[in-house]
């Protein structure tokens, strides 16, 4: 019978257990099984080094915002016609102020949960910049001016007359008010989505291709859905196509700015043919001057600018002039104008900004807006762009 050695019983090491083995100095840790091809892909396809891909950001950013704009809307449209009894057909200084009010809570609510998804501020999103009070202002001045030359140039050729003043009184200022806090709202509203979240999130990520592709699909949807002036989006689409390629095959440091605001400009455009009487000049110059309001973020650094710009042109379209407003006829209005002579210099329908008369007017806006920023040697360096390449890679 076999005995056991002492000996190399004395020696034996016993096996440890393997969950004790972790918890071992020095030890490592058994290696993670590798994920799943499709889990990759799909984590590439939704993220990049700075967190959620800015196309997919842009997408739940607009989502947010129509959904409680919805939401919001429909519930204000049922009490107002079926509690309070008001009609909500018209274009008054009422009617404005609330469906802007609601814009801007769906607006605001998007843009404090992307914040909050990207880790950053509200005022980001291109509205930090230096002298934000004074580029409002001096934005608001000229907004006012030119929308006053072009209807001193309307009346001055007989495309446009004047006739009596509408209200009179208190009711001037009262009007004035509620209007001008509509269109500040507006400002807000249409500057905030376009020219702050989607200029800054997209200027980090897009490029050439992407924002070629985009701009073909509001193309084709225009064609499509027959959108009032949609030719508008046509010729706006037309002209970045050769800059932007341009800028993408030199790599310039400021392709993906320009890129991203050839692509809202569009989009802004693109907005406006749902409007009823919007001819293609009218869309055209939506889209020209949108993208006059990125050049101005590019100067300035900041969208006050564009905000104040946007208020006050508005503002005297609408309440000051009485004139119509992107196809609009106005309610509650200080003076009264009404359009004559032909309707490609007169815009018709649409308003001044459907005159052939507003393209120069686009033009000289750029023109001051390019000669007074230059003079005042503003740092214009643009929007940080750095990270992505691509809207979705």
């Amino acid at each position: 019978m076999n005995q056991p050695d002492p000996v190399q019983e004395s020696i034996a090491i016993p096996m440890a257990d393997p969950d004790q083995l972790q918890a071992l100095p020095g030890s490592f840790p058994p290696a993670a099984p590798p994920e799943p091809a499709e889990t990759r892909f799909v984590k590439k396809m939704l993220f990049g080094p700075q967190g959620l891909r800015v196309g997919w950001s842009v997408l739940l950013f607009l989502i947010m915002a129509f959904l409680v704009m919805g939401v919001l809307g429909l519930s204000t449209m049922l009490v107002m016609k079926f509690v309070l009894h008001i009609k909500t057909g018209q274009f008054s200084a009422l009617t404005a102020s609330l469906q802007e009010g609601i814009q801007f809570v769906g607006l605001l609510t998007a843009a404090a949960i992307s914040a909050l998804i990207e880790r950053r501020r509200i005022l980001d999103y291109n509205l930090s910049g230096p002298s934000r009070v004074r580029h409002f202002i001096t934005g608001f001045v000229l907004g006012f001016g030119m929308l006053s030359l072009l209807v001193g140039v309307l009346y001055q050729g007989h495309w446009l007359q004047f006739g009596a003043v509408s209200l009179t009184g208190a009711a001037i200022l009262q009007f004035g008010l509620l209007w001008g806090f509509a269109f500040l709202l507006t400002g807000l509203c249409e500057e905030g989505m376009v020219r702050c979240y989607m200029l800054f999130t997209l200027t980090r990520g897009v490029n050439y291709w992407w924002a070629l592709g985009t701009v073909s699909f509001f193309c084709l949807t225009s064609f499509l859905l027959h959108g009032n002036g949609a030719g508008g989006v046509y010729l706006m689409a037309a002209l970045g196509v050769v800059p932007c390629l341009l800028l993408e095959l030199r790599k310039a440091p400021s392709a993906g700015f320009w890129e991203a605001a050839w692509l809202t400009s569009t989009f802004f455009g693109w907005m406006h043919t749902t409007n009823k009487g919007e001819t293609w000049i009218g869309i055209f110059s939506a889209a020209a001057i949108g993208f006059v309001f990125c050049v101005s973020v590019y100067l300035t650094r900041s969208a006050w600018w564009a905000i104040g710009f946007h208020a006050a042109w508005d503002w005297a379209q609408t309440y000051f002039y009485g004139t119509a407003d992107s196809g609009l006829q106005p309610k509650g209005h200080f003076l009264t104008t009404n359009p004559i002579g032909n309707v490609l210099w007169s815009g018709g329908t649409d308003g001044p900004e459907g005159s052939i008369l507003i393209l120069p007017t686009v033009l000289l806006t750029l023109l001051l807006l390019v000669v007074f920023y230059r003079r005042r040697k503003i740092d214009t360096a643009t929007p940080q762009i750095t990270g992505e390449t691509s809207l979705l890679s």
